[in-house]
């Protein structure tokens, strides 16, 4: 009864009435619950996959709107910050989103409530059950009101370096924090090329090189963001 209210509740939330309101318990449903509970129904797995394409779609066209005549790579680089697994775990934390979700007992007792991979997936989620059951625009209203920090930030051209991105990410996902090691330094005193490894909980992330310690720290936390990136899928 408990995680039913949390459903109803989150609903209440988001600002939006499901008229079938199964779509965002789907949304809400974890694959490690089916597993322990076959009978429960389809997992979120498949609206997730959906929720990544419509809030890319959704946040797209917002930023289109916010920044005028702002330029591709402007344009993409505010769409990374909005839709960063940073970005998505926080809004859904704001939302209480971990307190819906239906999980395997296993996730339970690993914290899978507050676990910013799950919080963003269950996000996208719940945004795909939004769009099949009303279409792009309460989608589009959701980010807007619920995004608004994220949003707010690029309209008054903030930017978030490489480093700074990969450590709040490292800091969600693993409480560590990233160790930048140069590993060789090359060239005469007026010219030298630095090259820098990030080193997380111990283990190689990603190297870069730069004509300063500071842009070679720059060029391996981008490589790690890819690496990142690419591992989220």
């Amino acid at each position: 009864m408990a995680l039913e209210r949390a459903v109803l509740d989150l609903a209440a939330r988001l600002g939006y009435e499901f008229r079938d309101p199964d779509r965002l318990r789907i949304a809400l449903t974890h694959r490690s619950y089916v597993n322990e509970n076959p009978d429960s129904g389809p997992d979120n797995e498949r609206l997730e996959f959906l929720g990544d394409g419509v809030l890319d779609l959704a946040v797209s066209e917002i930023l289109m709107e916010l920044l005028g005549d702002a330029r591709e790579g402007a344009l993409s680089r505010a769409h990374s910050r909005v839709v960063s697994e940073h970005s998505l775990a926080q809004v859904a934390r704001a939302l209480d989103v971990g307190l819906a979700l239906s999980l395997g007992k296993g996730e339970e007792r690993t914290g899978g409530r507050d676990r910013p991979s799950m919080l963003a997936d269950a996000l996208e989620a719940i945004l795909a059950a939004v769009y099949l059951d009303g279409g792009i625009a309460p989608v589009e209203e959701i980010v807007r009101r619920h995004f608004s920090r994220a949003l707010s930030a690029v309209e008054r051209g903030e930017t978030v370096d490489a480093k700074t991105r990969l450590q709040e990410i490292v800091q969600e996902r693993h409480r560590e924090t990233p160790i930048y090691v140069v590993r060789e330094a090359t060239g005469p005193d007026h010219d030298k090329e630095f090259e820098v490894e990030i080193l997380i909980a111990g283990e190689p992330w990603g190297r870069g090189s730069g004509r300063s310690k500071k842009a070679a720290e720059q060029a391996a936390a981008r490589a790690a963001l890819d690496r990142v990136a690419k591992e989220r899928g």
